[in-house]
């Protein structure tokens, strides 16, 4: 009772920074992941062949429910919420899924699925809570730093103009637009200090914004064809149906967002100096399931922590929950005012690839930091635990090929970097440490120890 009730009594706001630096840390934050929330309505949509009108309400609802998904899980009480700075987003997991399940049993399926598998994870949080003993510091470790790993390519891609690009990817103008950010990211990290400092990512897109207006490389039409309100609807699409194949399918993506969200959890407990225990778990993967059926109701996605904000937190080094309250806000604002999400899409891919380069390799760093402050890094076992899971994680991620062969709901969990490293590294520990908090002694080990104290 008294691990429930900390997490409701502690402090969310910070009554000595000022209003505008929060708002201007929340906005950060909205930036930080408003790519990664809008392109998976996209894809989806066009994989769907939604009509214009249609997808505009799906982007729309999409980050008006990634707000109301973040203030469900940064609001910590004693039922759901794990109150951490945490963002939530769609789970890019779930877009292959998605587009399978519209393509052979229709829209209405999509949802019906995913509000089974909400419904699936709020039932069985308390047993996904438990899991935190398959994760002990050479786990969360080596999945925070696949996490970071796994992201960089999604960076480098939108540095270079995304894929969708054509012939202008890599070009002159976005490869300087790009590490232009980068570059001035880096020297506010070595010159500037305190709030400037914190907000240096901000900064960085508001100013590579501006000069891709300069250079021609902004496109208004989206601001100039966007309404100025668009109240969300449930069951936009019609109303969910339930078919057993694809509820099965979204469960397993559920399953796998639990994978993602635990890593998450965990390297954010580390920076923010909170031990995370499996009631604070319980408590998100609920929060979590919760969001997923939010996400079903209003006929958008699933929902899942976002790691590029990870990386921000440990970037900004603010640590409070009241800049993720503002971004919820921001995001739901967005989502009900059309302009304002335009006005936020002129950001150039280039200019946040820049930044993002930046993001997640803070995630890659922070991963290597718990590694090497809280794993012995003498063992062998230890070693090879981390370099088969990185190995694995990285290698599926560059080669997603791989598995093309293999029946769809398998791939669900082959395909994806970060499960299959997590995975790796799970069963790993578990063969060479156990379920025990100290990893058995070998008889070398025990030689060597014999002999020190001789």
């Amino acid at each position: 009772m008294e691990e429930a009730k900390q997490a409701v009594t502690e402090p969310i706001f910070d009554k000595n920074r000022a209003p505008g630096k929060t708002i201007s840390l929340g906005i950060q934050h909205v930036l930080a992941m408003y790519a990664g929330a809008i392109i998976v309505p996209m894809i989806v949509g066009n994989a769907l062949g939604l009509t214009t009108e249609q997808l505009t309400y799906l982007i729309a609802i999409d980050l008006l429910a990634c707000g109301v998904a973040t203030l469900l899980q940064v609001f910590g009480n004693k039922y759901f919420g794990i109150g951490l700075p945490v963002m939530l987003g769609c789970a890019f997991q779930a877009v292959g899924p998605m587009i399978i399940i519209g393509t052979q049993y229709g829209m209405s399926a999509i949802y019906g699925a995913i509000i089974a598998s909400g419904l699936f994870v709020v039932l069985f949080s308390g047993l996904f809570g438990k899991l935190i003993k398959v994760f002990p510091p050479v786990v969360t470790g080596s999945v925070v730093t696949i996490i970071g790993l796994t992201l960089i390519p999604v960076a480098l891609t939108d540095l270079g103009g995304s894929q969708n690009a054509g012939d202008e990817f890599g070009s002159a103008l976005n490869l300087s637009l790009g590490f232009g950010v980068l570059l001035f990211i880096i020297l506010m990290n070595r010159f500037a200090k305190g709030f400037l400092r914190s907000i240096s990512v901000l900064i960085g897109l508001i100013l590579g914004t501006l000069a891709a207006a300069v250079f021609g490389g902004l496109d208004l039409a989206p601001l100039k064809e966007a309404g100025w309100f668009r109240a969300p609807q449930p069951f936009y699409f019609g109303t969910p149906t339930f078919e057993l194949m694809p509820i099965v399918t979204m469960i397993l993506v559920a399953i796998v967002s639990v994978a993602e969200s635990t890593g998450v959890f965990m390297a954010l407990g580390k920076i923010v100096g909170r031990d995370i225990n499996s009631k604070d778990l319980t408590r998100g993967y609920r929060a979590e399931g919760i969001a997923i059926v939010v996400g079903g109701l209003f006929n958008s996605f699933p929902y899942t922590t976002y790691s590029q904000n990870v990386g921000l937190v440990q970037m900004s080094r603010v640590k409070t929950r009241d800049v993720i309250v503002v971004a919820g806000g921001v995001l739901v604002l967005i989502g009900l005012i059309p302009k304002i999400a335009a006005l936020t899409h002129l950001v150039p891919p280039s200019v946040l690839g820049g930044a993002m380069v930046a993001l997640f390799g803070m995630v890659v760093s922070s991963g290597i930091r718990m590694l090497g402050d809280q794993v012995d890094l003498n063992r062998h076992e230890n070693l090879f635990i981390i370099a088969c899971s990185v190995g694995v994680g990285l290698g599926v991620t560059t080669v997603p090929e791989l598995f093309a062969k293999l029946p769809d709901w398998i791939r669900i969990l082959a395909d994806n970097g970060i499960v299959a490293g997590t995975v790796t590294a799970i069963v790993l520990n578990l063969l060479f440490n156990g379920l025990k908090s100290t990893p058995p002694v070998r008889e070398e080990d025990e030689e060597a120890l014999e002999g020190k104290v001789a």
